[in-house]
């Protein structure tokens, strides 16, 4: 006898499942019972996935079942659940047995197979042809090719499963008879009944000679057509018929040798099909779809590279590090060029690029730039909230609507085989039952595999070796490690107020005075006035925000001219920005929040940039009997083990510590409603404790990162330009960072450090030292 195993039992009331059968079994909804749902919620918790299928006939159940995987659980089209089993052995049912769940479970024991004689395999061929016979005079042509490229006896006499002749005491019986030679001899019978039953019914004959005789006129009537059709196109000197209209149109396209051959295949197809097959359109569709792809069209890339990145520079300030990546895969690819190196190892130099950052600094308007600066053609292919793998994929041709998938699409509609394809926010790119885009992409965008890349619509090889693809993306712990290691990551961190108003001057005020109706004679900004706008009343890393304001203000001087207040030209400065946008809203406050002890300021990254983040410490009297440790502001596991670690060092540091015998220890981080996680708090809570315990407040001009370990160690953390860019907007001049941070240091704009006093600090002491103020304000421990 074979494995023994438990098993969930899924009753089967209107059906039987023979091994090889793949059907669905609703699971909710009116037809569904509590013991499907039972056994597959229990089988779906187990790690094989496994359920026993067991026919039940008059109340009774079957002595053998079914061993079934659930393949997918998901939902119907009328919104009800189902799951997908497929039977795999015959198992015998013992005894009872436990398991979790509300399933009964038995312990049930795979049936061994009997062997396999020359006398079965002649019976398994007697049978093949059979079926064959019944299928053809049922019209069920489809069916046939499967039927044939089955070679197992078993598998063969278990595909009586799905047989509409044979009921279920005859299925039942199936199932229960091991001995393959017993199942066929059996079907054999059966099958031959059926087909005599099928003979000798007139009503079917008489059917069945009617549509011969109506396939035979539509034959003769079509034969005369394209008879017509030839002599008039001979006239006309054009191909006879449709078919020879695609034959003629792929053999006249510049198509690889293999994407000839599998077209010309297709041709052949679409000549031997009836018109009245639905496969007819899809073979169509298909053609249509090679056809349009430009397989040979490559445009040439500028090899100008002063030009190319001149007209970086002109659409966009800053971003050198892409800029830079650009410039030298153009001067790359004009060195291969003038030494007349091509294609190596199958593979172009197409170059795959991750653009992650804030919202606002450029990512997406980043890729025409680009694609102007090369010569190439641009598309972009948005994958935010796409949950099908088959979107990048396509999707077989056995489904009705088929289509390639996005990026063969992207192809097409370029125009040419090496453009530049931004694929924007793959941050944002979800999975289902449907699958997984991300996992998809993996091929797509890996430089070592992309050169033969095959679309499930097309099942082609398709080369995208020579595609320039960018990828935006706000948040990089969203994008899978895999698929992150495929892409050269190139960090855009914000713009300093410098770049913000040179941006502003020469991009986003001529766009919007355009949009506005207005000239740049009819409006003049100011300089001190950008800068107001970058500063006090706009505090972002990208430049959306900034460009609203400078909206808003040329909306309302429009409507001033309009009512007749207000006279053209207009020039906008610092005192008459009130007027337009009411008060700045984004004035420093650290000198206001630090002025008390316990409070410190912090620096953090977030999915918008770099931000600057306080932290409040508390202790409760000595008479409340509170006691421990309150930490609140949503934050997450690290952040509250962060707390944890600064309270452990104080006490086993500072002689004052002693203060905090007795007394409950309150940690707050604003904004409540904003969750907060990470490591790098630490320093600034043990600082805000330590401000708490002497008295002294935190200096309003220091701002700190890192990393505490238990001994006071201050450990590097990461966004470090970010951060430093954060705390320049909120008027921040010094900034402590982890010694072992100074190398991203080289990172952080020139501008920027120029008006910033960085301590690169080892020990908890050091930050003490340079961020606790002289004065006493208060002693806690009193």
């Amino acid at each position: 006898m074979g494995e023994t195993l438990a098993l969930p039992v899924l009753p089967l009331d209107d059906v039987v499942v023979l091994p090889g059968m793949v059907v669905p079994i609703r699971i909710s909804g009116a037809d569904a019972s509590a013991e499907a749902r039972a056994a597959v919620d229990a089988a779906t918790t187990a790690a094989n996935h496994q359920v026993l299928l067991v026919p039940r006939l008059d109340g009774k159940y079957a002595a053998v079942g079914t061993l079934a995987e659930i393949e997918q659980v998901g939902r119907l089209p009328g919104g009800e659940r189902a799951a997908v089993v497929r039977g795999t052995k015959r198992v015998r049912i013992g005894t009872g047995t436990t398991g979790p769940g509300a399933a009964l479970w038995v312990n049930a024991t795979i049936a061994d197979e009997s062997p396999i004689t020359e006398r079965t395999r002649e019976l398994a061929r007697e049978y093949r042809a059979l079926v064959t016979n019944i299928l053809q005079t049922r019209g069920a042509w489809q069916m046939v090719d499967s039927v044939q490229q089955i070679s197992d006896p078993s598998a063969l006499a278990d595909l009586a499963g799905y047989a509409s002749y044979i009921d279920e005491k005859q299925k039942i019986w199936l199932l229960e008879t091991a001995d393959v030679t017993t199942r066929l001899e059996k079907l054999l019978e059966w099958g031959q009944a059926h087909l005599t039953e099928l003979d000798v019914n007139e009503t079917i004959a008489k059917d069945v000679k009617e549509g011969v005789e109506k396939q035979q006129r539509e034959f003769l009537l079509r034969q005369q057509m394209a008879a017509i059709r030839k002599e008039l196109a001979e006239l006309d000197g054009k191909p006879a018929t449709e078919q020879e209209d695609y034959r003629a149109r792929v053999e006249a396209a510049d198509l690889p040798e293999k994407v000839l051959k599998a077209a010309l295949t297709e041709v052949d197809k679409l000549e031997r099909t009836s018109e009245q097959s639905p496969e007819v359109g899809w073979i169509r569709t298909w053609l249509d779809t090679v056809l349009e792809i430009p397989w040979n069209e490559r445009t040439e890339d500028s090899y100008d590279i002063k030009a190319a990145r001149e007209i970086l520079d002109a659409d966009h300030a800053g971003l050198d590090d892409v800029k830079q990546r650009i410039t030298e895969y153009l001067a790359v690819r004009k060195r291969r060029a003038d030494r007349g190196l091509g294609v190596v190892g199958g593979r172009r130099s197409g170059a795959v690029l991750a653009l992650t950052g804030p919202p606002g600094v450029g990512k997406t308007s980043l890729g025409e730039s680009v694609a102007r600066a090369m010569g190439r053609k641009f598309v972009r292919v948005a994958l935010g909230g796409v949950r099908d793998e088959a979107e990048i994929r396509g999707h077989r041709r056995t489904y009705v609507g088929a289509l390639p998938g996005r990026i063969v699409r992207a192809i097409s509609e370029a125009g040419s085989m090496n453009p530049v394809v931004l694929l924007d926010e793959i941050d944002k790119v979800g999975s289902d039952y449907r699958g997984d885009p991300t996992a998809a992409l993996l091929e797509v965008l890996d430089p070592a595999q992309n050169h033969t890349f095959r679309d499930h619509y097309l099942e082609v090889e398709l080369d995208l070796s020579d595609v320039v693809f960018l990828a935006t993306a706000n948040v990089l712990e969203s994008i899978p490690a895999p698929l992150l290691d495929r892409m050269e990551l190139v960090q855009l961190d914000g713009y300093t107020e410098d770049e913000k108003v040179t941006i502003a001057s020469d991009h986003l005020l001529p766009r919007q005075l355009d949009r506005a109706g207005l000239t740049s004679e009819d409006v003049k900004f100011e300089k001190p006035a950008l800068h107001q706008l970058a500063s006090e009343y706009t505090r972002e890393a990208g430049v959306r925000q900034l460009e609203r304001a400078l909206a808003r203000v040329l909306r309302k001087v429009t409507a001033k001219v309009a009512l007749g207040d207000s006279e053209l030209p207009v020039v906008v400065d610092q005192p008459s920005l009130k007027s337009y946008l009411g008060s700045p809203k984004n004035t420093p406050e650290s000198a206001e929040r630090t002025s008390v002890p316990g409070v410190a300021t912090g620096l953090a990254v977030t999915g918008v940039g770099g931000d600057v983040l306080f932290i409040e410490a508390s202790l409760a009297p000595k008479d409340t009997g509170a006691s421990g440790v309150t930490l609140t502001g949503q934050l997450g596991d690290v952040m509250k083990e962060s707390a944890q670690i600064a309270l452990s060092y104080l006490r086993s540091h500072d002689d004052k510590a002693a203060a905090l015998d007795g007394r409950g220890v309150h940690i707050h981080v604003p904004a409540g409603a904003v969750p907060k996680d990470g490591p790098s708090a630490g320093v600034t809570m043990t600082t805000a404790l330590a401000s708490l315990l002497s008295g002294r407040p935190v200096r309003s001009d220091v701002a700190m990162t890192g990393e505490i370990s238990l001994t006071g160690r201050v450990l590097p953390i990461g966004g470090v330009k970010q951060k430093l860019l954060a705390a320049h907007r909120a008027g921040i001049t010094t900034v402590l960072l982890p010694s072992r941070n100074e190398p991203d240091l080289d990172d952080v704009p020139e501008s920027v450090r120029e008006q910033l006093t960085v301590h690169l600090v080892s020990d908890v002491s050091e930050v003490l030292e340079h961020a606790l103020s002289q004065e006493n304000v208060a002693v806690v421990a009193a």
